[in-house]
């Protein structure tokens, strides 16, 4: 299938690692031209030359998506460099865990400032271009925890519920004029993040080996295994592609089956 990436521009969020980084990959791979966004730059710099070594250029902006002045920058470093955006694949954004019973409510401001708050400014900052064109694609990754909280995890699943409410809200504003937005929801990945939260816990039980501890955990989901981060990369490029022209507003729930419940 051809998604018609080629030459199209896109702006990538937490682009240094995960999720994010995968995302950049994959739409070069497609022949896109990235805008790679984090904090980290030696990271952002290597996730970037993936992405010249497949042919594309690559824009790296180092700030903070938690502030307005971060969000304008990385939109005003896109649109010098390419001139335009053409797809916003919104990823950035990891809210601490904490117990319910003693959860500090400034964790919750800090998930939503990053997360929710750094995906509407961009969304806002890009949407004019892409109606004027009237051709745009944006892909808000959330996370199952927005319908399947759990004591730990309250920031987390905040964070996430509001960009699910903010998916479709986008997507009603817009969706006539061309541009398409919808959300991922991703299960247990393969990323460093999930790692250093995941991980642990599971290897104490595993014998301190957390390969072990995340295979077990997969072999719980019907799936029978987690996610990799190329396999949510993937389904972000068909949606933010000319291929996909009739999804708006979804939820696309990539967890291994987990999630059991009819939204």
């Amino acid at each position: 299938m051809d998604l018609g990436l080629q030459q199209k521009v896109a702006l990538v969020t937490g682009a240094s690692s995960g999720i994010g980084r995968a995302c950049a990959i994959e739409l070069a791979r497609e022949g896109a031209n990235v805008c790679l966004v984090a904090r980290d730059p030696a990271r952002l710099e290597a996730a970037a030359r993936e992405v010249r070594a497949l042919g594309c250029e690559a824009e790296t902006v180092s700030c903070d998506l938690a502030t307005e002045d971060g969000c304008r920058r990385a939109f005003a470093a896109a649109d010098a460099r390419f001139h335009r955006v053409d797809i916003l694949v919104n990823c950035a954004g990891a809210a601490r865990q904490a117990d319910v019973l003693s959860l500090d409510p400034s964790l919750i401001d800090e998930a939503l400032r990053l997360k929710t708050y750094g995906y509407l400014r961009l969304a806002q900052l890009v949407i004019p271009g892409m109606r004027e064109r009237r051709w745009g694609r944006i892909v808000n990754i959330a996370g199952g925890a927005g319908t399947s909280p759990t004591p730990a995890n309250l920031p987390v699943s905040f964070a996430n519920v509001t960009v699910l409410n903010l998916t479709r809200a986008l997507s009603d504003a817009v969706s006539a004029d061309g541009v398409l937005v919808n959300a991922i929801c991703p299960g247990l990945t393969d990323t460093p993040r999930a790692r250093r939260l995941s991980g642990p816990a599971g290897a104490q039980a595993a014998g301190g080996d957390i390969e072990a501890a995340l295979a077990e955990m997969g072999r719980r989901l019907p799936a029978g295994r987690i996610a990799q981060p190329e396999e949510i990369a993937r389904m972000a490029c068909f949606l933010a592609s000319e291929a996909c022209t009739y999804a708006q507003g979804n939820a696309i729930y990539m967890d291994g089956g987990a999630r059991r419940g009819i939204p």
